[in-house]
């Protein structure tokens, strides 16, 4: 009886063990903790962004553990600037990953940085999580660790092209795009959404990442005389082309993706910036916002780090709430799995930023499709269009 009782307290004490093992296995997940990486681009073309993008995934994690906890356990953000650069995307995941312990990596702007940067994430098992780009290889090929958010540069340029080409009555579309992974999303959208029409390109010119002169680029498209002209374009290059333009005369249609929906163009770009669209998935939170609730989110944003908020902090904060109900979900013991498990399950609901719902499976791993288009009026976006499903 004795040695049947001690057989059996062995036996749990071994199984205890095993369970503590499998739970201090999990890396980036302590009795107390959860360690989320992100990169972004706080030094490079792209620091505007790279900046708000911290600063809302910030404000989400601090209202977590202000508030509370994450079945007992507290949030804990790792930041590292890439530049933009995807060599130095690289030795951000590696720090993140191997150093730092995170649990997962959440939006990680940059589409060559995240392409870069996850293999090293995946070796480790490491979840891609949301990043902040559009890109189709952000869930193709299907990978077990791999979450986008955003419909792709690809279908948002892709259907709003043709509606635009009709409603403007356009005869000669040209493309200018940043010569990267990035910006042939944008282009092959682009291409198309003019076969749709039934129409082909009159031009096309792109630049190099970093580009800062955009003159003979902008000449091309005029003499060209294009009427209407897709942009892969980012923060300058959009200011840069689209002001170029006004300068020399040349004043087709400008149409971006959600790559260039941001307050930046007007802001730096002025008065020049009015008529330019742009395809978009969230609204951008001006302080004086209509909706009450927004406008309480952009005030307390405002207030905490003594700056407007933009697009690029929603899609950081929406990106760690959603990261915080799946966790949640997943329970207590929160391993890659378990999480995995959770997402393959989840649904989003529309939310007060004007996010399409999106949900998730085992094969479907792009929360939604969707985008509309925004149009800047006097210095600010103005939504111009309902969503527009593939």
């Amino acid at each position: 009886m004795k040695l049947k009782t001690l057989t059996t307290l062995t036996t749990l004490a071994v199984l205890g063990l095993i369970a503590t093992l499998a739970s201090a296995q999990q890396q980036g997940v302590s009795k107390d903790e959860i360690r989320i990486g992100t990169i972004q681009d706080l030094s490079g073309p792209l620091a505007g962004f790279g900046k708000q993008a911290r600063n809302g995934m910030q404000l989400r994690v601090d209202e977590l553990n202000e508030q509370g906890s994450l079945n007992g356990r507290k949030l804990k953000l790792f930041v590292e600037d890439s530049g933009y650069d995807p060599k130095k995307a690289v030795l951000a995941a590696q720090k993140l990953v191997n150093q730092e312990k995170i649990f997962i990596m959440a939006g990680h702007i940059g589409t060559a940085q995240n392409m870069a940067a996850m293999p090293v994430q995946f070796d480790k098992n490491v979840v891609n999580f949301m990043p902040i780009t559009a890109a189709r290889e952000m869930y193709e090929p299907l990978n077990r660790l791999k979450y986008s958010f955003a419909a792709t540069y690809y279908d948002q340029i892709r259907l709003a092209l043709p509606k635009m080409i009709k409603d403007k009555g356009a005869k000669k579309v040209c493309t200018i795009y940043q010569d990267d992974e990035f910006g042939l999303e944008v282009q092959r959208g682009a291409e198309a959404g003019l076969k749709a029409a039934n129409m082909e390109l009159a031009e096309k010119t792109s630049f190099k990442r970093g580009a800062t002169d955009f003159s003979s680029q902008v000449a091309k498209m005029k003499a060209a005389n294009c009427d209407l002209v897709v942009l892969g374009t980012i923060i300058r290059e959009t200011i840069g082309t689209v002001g170029e333009s006004r300068k020399t005369g040349f004043n087709p249609t400008f149409l971006g993706s959600s790559a260039s929906y941001t307050d930046l163009i007007h802001k730096l770009g002025g008065k020049a910036m009015d008529g330019v669209y742009a395809t978009m998935t969230v609204q951008n939170p001006y302080t004086d916002e209509q909706s009450q609730p927004l406008r309480f989110w952009a005030n307390k944003y405002k207030t905490k780090f003594n700056e407007d908020p933009t697009v690029f902090s929603v899609y950081g904060y929406v990106i760690i709430d959603s990261f915080i109900k799946a966790a949640t979900k997943a329970g207590p013991n929160l391993t890659t799995d378990s999480f995995i498990k959770a997402m393959d399950s989840m649904t989003f609901e529309p939310d007060m930023f004007g996010s399409p719902k999106s949900s998730y499976t085992a094969t479907k791993r792009l929360g939604n499709d969707q985008s509309r288009l925004s149009q800047i009026k006097d210095g600010k976006w103005v939504v111009v269009s309902d969503y527009v499903t593939p």
